[in-house]
């Protein structure tokens, strides 16, 4: 088993319910749905451009999957989960749009947010000691020779290569699509996204995924809501 540190909306809000419907299934649960219509997509494309994005669930990955540390249990995952929630206080984006990594769509803060920054980092950090040690399997799998140096130094650090400096927060909506699929898919996305694209993002709980093992869908194991403004003053005082 596989465990997962992601932000995700909570389970009923409506960019969960606007994901799941385009990814065609619910990492809530596992509730599946039937492929999405689009205009100047086929169904088959569409399913097969949405074939990551739907197995791993809609996501921000801030510690990637890792396996349990064989000196920690998930009792005391929970636990450290639990606590990290309760005392973390809930935060906006300014705005997130919809934008692309390479010949991925997905949705992204307009510039970086050096709050947001922060706290992946708290993340990766703080749940380090439940990560197993990456296997030569898993570190060949990242392809290291083809990997920046900071990148590099990650993956054996962390256990994968982009977080604290070179993190960038997505909430991926697509794999990697074609240049003659890119204009109607990016019509699509802006269509489907648009009551959630140029706006804030509240930035207000956390989930732990797990994957039963190699290559099963993600599924969230818990989602916790982050401290409200007014409990984290008391945290602060």
């Amino acid at each position: 088993m596989r465990y997962a540190l992601y932000f995700s909306p909570a389970e009923h809000h409506p960019l969960t319910k606007a994901a799941t419907h385009w990814l065609a299934r619910n990492a809530f649960g596992g509730e599946t749905f039937p492929t999405p219509e689009a205009d100047g997509l086929a169904g088959d494309t569409i399913r097969e451009l949405t074939a990551d994005p739907r197995r791993y669930g809609f996501h921000a990955t801030l510690k990637a999957p890792f396996e349990l540390h064989p000196d920690r249990s998930e009792a005391e995952l929970i636990a450290a989960f639990e606590r990290f929630a309760s005392e973390t206080p809930a935060f906006d984006i300014s705005n997130a749009i919809i934008g692309q990594i390479g010949r991925f769509f997905a949705l992204v803060p307009d510039t970086v947010y050096p709050e947001l920054q922060d706290f992946a980092a708290r993340v990766v950090e703080e749940f380090e000691p439940f990560r197993a040690p990456l296997s030569e399997a898993d570190i060949a799998r990242r392809k290291p020779e083809a990997l920046s140096e900071a990148h590099r130094a990650n993956l054996h650090r962390w256990g994968y290569p982009y977080v604290m400096e070179e993190f960038r927060f997505h909430m991926t909506l697509t794999g990697q699509v074609p240049p003659e699929h890119a204009p109607a898919m990016r019509g699509e996305l802006d269509r489907r996204f648009s009551a959630f694209a140029n706006a804030p993002l509240a930035i207000d709980g956390i989930a732990l995924f797990v994957e039963q093992e190699r290559g099963a869908p993600f599924i969230v194991h818990r989602w916790l809501p982050l401290a409200p403004a007014s409990e984290n003053r008391k945290i602060a005082s």
